[in-house]
């Protein structure tokens, strides 16, 4: 079974050595022919090795797509269920070593994949109407907002 490993951090200054380390021991431990990939840094729009991976999938480059968790690998509940769709009807495995979820046909499974990625999208909408308010709150006192202006020295 050829298995790709996917791990993800959102910022540059996290460590995906975590989920690397979990995954390639469950890896080994199954006897799967494994390539891992890293991703740092992504935002919804932008997570180009991610994307690789799930064409190639598509494509049958991998059996098995392996992830520490699912909100590692989508950033909406729609785009995990567009996914999971996709890969499904491509007979490609999908598997989340923490919550021990596979994509299957398994009621269960399918229930616990929802609510998982409900309570996900949920914390993102949360995070998001608090830096918002945050934002409003700030403008209202006078507070620039912004990256600050490069200065040019003029010498």
């Amino acid at each position: 079974m050829k298995v790709v490993i996917y791990c993800r951090t959102s910022k540059t200054d996290q460590n995906p050595e975590n989920q690397k380390i979990e995954l390639e021991h469950y890896a080994k431990a199954m006897g799967y022919d494994y390539k891992i990939f890293e991703e740092q840094e992504s935002t919804r729009k932008t997570r180009p090795i991610k994307n690789k991976i799930f064409q190639e999938a598509l494509r049958k480059k991998w059996d098995l797509i392996l992830v520490w968790k699912l909100d590692r690998w989508a950033r909406s509940m729609q785009e995990l269920i567009n996914d999971l769709e996709l890969l499904k009807q491509n007979n490609v495995q999908f598997r989340t070593l923490k919550e021990n979820l596979i994509l299957d046909d398994n009621p269960t499974n399918k229930l616990m994949i929802n609510i998982l990625s409900s309570f996900a999208q949920f914390e993102r909408d949360i995070i998001r109407e608090r830096t918002l308010a945050g934002l409003e709150r700030a403008r209202q006192q006078g507070k620039k907002l912004g990256r600050p202006r490069k200065k040019i020295n003029k010498s």
